[in-house]
């Protein structure tokens, strides 16, 4: 399943294109739409984040969190995915669940 499919591909290529200096994951989830997706469709949005299934988002799919939108989107630096994990692991247990990523998508 692609990003498109939850996403509209134009809203997804002007979030990109914000975040191409610096991430705002706020203003990303903005951009793209996804802060206005029912929590049905920010679940969709987490599994395919989630690329190794383990029901977590951890810091090594944050890093690529951009290329899930579009496979020539740059990576995020470590400061930046240091504060997305901030930002979003609620339980600071180093991962994000995916009532976690509701919580911060709608934040």
């Amino acid at each position: 399943m692609s990003m498109s499919t939850v996403l509209n591909p134009g809203d997804i290529d002007k979030a990109l294109a914000d975040c191409a200096g610096t991430f705002n994951h706020k203003k990303f989830f903005a951009l793209s739409g996804l802060s206005k997706k029912t929590d049905a469709e920010i679940a969709t949005v987490f599994n395919i984040l989630d690329q190794d299934r383990s029901g977590f988002i951890e810091v090594d799919e944050l890093k690529l969190f951009l290329q899930n939108f579009s496979a020539t989107a740059r990576a995020l630096n470590d400061a930046e995915t240091k504060e997305f994990l901030d930002a979003g692991d609620s339980d600071h247990d180093g991962k994000i669940g995916v009532d976690e990523f509701k919580c911060m998508v709608k934040a």
